[in-house]
């Protein structure tokens, strides 16, 4: 799992020069991954990443993550929307983080997935509540990525292995917002995914 975690940590990150050099190294670690935990996820992404220019990935990155409202990596976006229970969200991630002595870098906030990923990682048991937490925000983004065809789906189907497997209210959580949007978007107007998205990915993998 840690390994899993880690790795995905990475490549959900933007590939700047020092990320997109570290491809063959993060490659290797992919190839000691059990088979259960996503290694053959992780290998069919990085070798693609190896066959891909420094700019050509990060315009990619980029198309996919900003350009898409439902393919947010800030995982707390999808539990709170924009009220104000997301800024307690944040501050209580922020506290875990503290607590395990750890800081988050470049002024990145705690609810950006890769970090999560680096935090549950390091910090298995406290990790694993906070993953579970988040647990539907995941699921829905992969869902998206799935939808796009992106290859970071590839990813997030690795990172669900990992993960405890999705319990009926966090499936009804993800189709909730996948059908209404996150906490005080407009409800009715357009659908966050398309309604048929959440159950093609549901429960099981």
């Amino acid at each position: 799992m840690t390994a899993t975690l880690r790795i995905a940590s990475r490549l959900l990150d933007y590939p700047d020069s020092e990320l997109f050099a570290a491809t063959l190294q993060l490659r290797a670690a992919a190839q000691d991954v059990p088979a259960s935990a996503g290694r053959r996820e992780l290998c069919a992404f990085l070798d693609r990443r190896a066959d891909q220019q420094e700019r050509v990935a990060q315009e990619e990155y980029v198309a996919t993550f900003d350009f898409h409202r439902r393919a947010s990596l800030y995982m707390s976006y999808y539990r709170d929307g924009d009220r104000r229970q997301r800024g307690a969200t944040l501050l209580g991630l922020k506290r875990r983080y503290r607590e395990a002595g750890l800081e988050l870098a470049n002024g990145e906030l705690p609810d950006y997935l890769p970090a999560l990923l680096e935090f549950a990682a390091l910090v298995p048991s406290e990790g694993r509540t906070v993953l579970t937490r988040m647990r539907a925000g995941i699921e829905l983004l992969r869902a998206c990525l799935i939808d796009l065809e992106s290859p970071y789906a590839g990813v997030l189907n690795a990172v669900a292995k990992v993960l405890p497997k999705l319990s009926g209210a966090e499936f009804d959580a993800a189709r909730r917002i996948a059908l209404e949007g996150p906490p005080a978007e407009e409800v009715g107007l357009a659908p966050f995914a398309p309604p048929e998205v959440m159950p093609s990915v549901g429960v099981g993998r």
